[in-house]
């Protein structure tokens, strides 16, 4: 729906008010009841017409935060951003291209993908599965994995886990700069049925991980697209959702147990790390979140954002900060999504089809959050302790409606906001 668009809007329904949108503000969720949830603790944020995160503390943002980017244009052959592009990361979900690289360099000439790989493939790249990592980590030599794909593709800061961590493979480590490299080999040498393996599922990844974590922050909230990515999360606590059968974290071969730090399958660190993994240069202790992948028709421009979170940061923020910084940043082919950036309240806060408490949930958002919204209209009441009101925000990035009840914002319609 584009902003501005103005219908008729309909007449307020004859139900009483609604509460069921949301806990109590300020209360967390405590199952997971519908395709993807994210949890974290309550934290205030402003409304803002544009993402901003090129404030005074600079492209890292607030103190603590840790930033490596990346972002060449395929056109000119030149990089458009950079800073601490050579810094090393733990990779989290990243380093699953490179698994996903070493099974298919085994590849006869005829380039074929065995039925089972495709499944398993098709799960990790689009939905990040944890499982299928962690079996190609073991059938196919660990470490060696990472020694042999960084040797192939002349990666630079590209190293194996900690001596100590040997079987985590979401510690190893990796740079912004080596990301780029990884995909400028997929779109210009990898075998053409290489490519659309990799590609073609990482431009359809979900917005629910298998783990029930919602993974379109960074590239995909702050384009329009195209785009396709592979993102990376670890360290942030879930807070012990549930999942109803058949939604992806029921499903998933990485299904969370009762509580769950994203980080366990690569072996969440510990909270005083062994000396020997104190001493290694890249940090396991922080929470790490990653926006990686290209933008724009023809996959014109590649992105690496790789972010470390002081420890405690909920994910709503760092989901937050990480596309604010991506759509502060220099990419070509992007198109920039309109509407007006605003902060949400409560968490567990429900995405519907439409403006009412009937149409199917789509996603819930993480708590402290900020969402994109481009216009708004009336639909079933909501009331949730002094706050009450009958219009809905329209999302453009989910592609659905959440009651302004939970949006940061005072009165019941979001002043400048058309009406959809």
């Amino acid at each position: 729906m584009a902003a501005g668009r103005t219908v008729q809007p309909p007449s307020a329904p004859a139900d009483p008010p609604r509460r069921s949108e949301a806990p109590a503000l300020g209360r967390r969720l405590t199952s997971l009841t519908v395709a993807c949830l994210v949890l974290g603790a309550l934290v205030a944020t402003s409304a803002s017409a544009t993402p901003s995160a090129r404030g005074p503390s600079g492209p890292d943002g607030p103190a603590g935060v840790t930033t490596g980017i990346a972002v060449f244009d395929r056109t000119t052959g030149r990089y458009t951003e950079q800073l601490n592009a050579e810094t090393q990361f733990r990779s989290a979900s990243v380093v699953k291209l490179l698994l996903a690289l070493d099974v298919l360099w085994d590849l006869g000439p005829d380039h074929q993908v065995p039925a089972a790989d495709r499944t398993r493939l098709e799960a990790m790249l689009r939905g990040s599965d944890d499982g299928v990592a962690s079996y190609y980590w073991t059938q196919r030599g660990g470490s060696r994995i990472i020694e042999r794909t960084a040797t192939r593709l002349g990666l630079t800061g590209t190293a194996p886990p900690p001596a100590a961590y040997p079987g985590h493979w979401g510690y190893t480590a990796l740079t912004a700069s080596d990301t780029v490299r990884i995909y400028r080999y997929l779109l210009d040498q990898a075998p053409a049925a290489v490519r659309e393996v990799v590609m073609g599922n990482l431009r359809r990844s979900t917005r629910c991980a298998n783990d029930g974590y919602d993974q379109r922050f960074g590239i995909p909230s702050a384009s329009v697209g195209p785009w396709a990515v592979k993102q990376g999360w670890s360290g942030f606590t879930s807070g012990g959702p549930t999942a109803d059968a058949g939604t992806p974290a029921a499903t998933s071969a990485a299904a969370p147990a009762s509580r769950r730090t994203r980080g366990a399958t690569e072996a969440a660190p510990p909270r005083h790390p062994t000396t020997a993994a104190s001493t290694a240069t890249v940090d396991l202790a922080r929470p790490a979140l990653h926006s990686t992948g290209t933008v724009g028709a023809d996959d014109r421009a590649i992105v690496a954002v790789l972010t470390l979170h002081p420890v405690g940061t909920p994910y709503g923020s760092a989901y937050t900060h990480l596309t604010h910084l991506v759509a502060s940043l220099d990419v070509p082919g992007a198109q920039r999504p309109s509407g007006t950036w605003l902060g949400t309240l409560g968490s567990g806060v429900r995405v519907r089809a439409d403006a009412t408490t009937d149409s199917a949930v789509i996603t819930t958002l993480p708590a402290g959050v900020e969402v994109l919204v481009d216009c708004q209209k009336r639909g079933r009441p909501i009331s949730d302790g002094p706050r009450s009101s009958d219009w809905w925000a329209h999302l453009p990035q989910y592609g659905g409606y959440m009651t302004n009840v939970y949006v940061d914002t005072s009165g019941e319609r979001i002043p400048g906001v058309p009406v959809c």
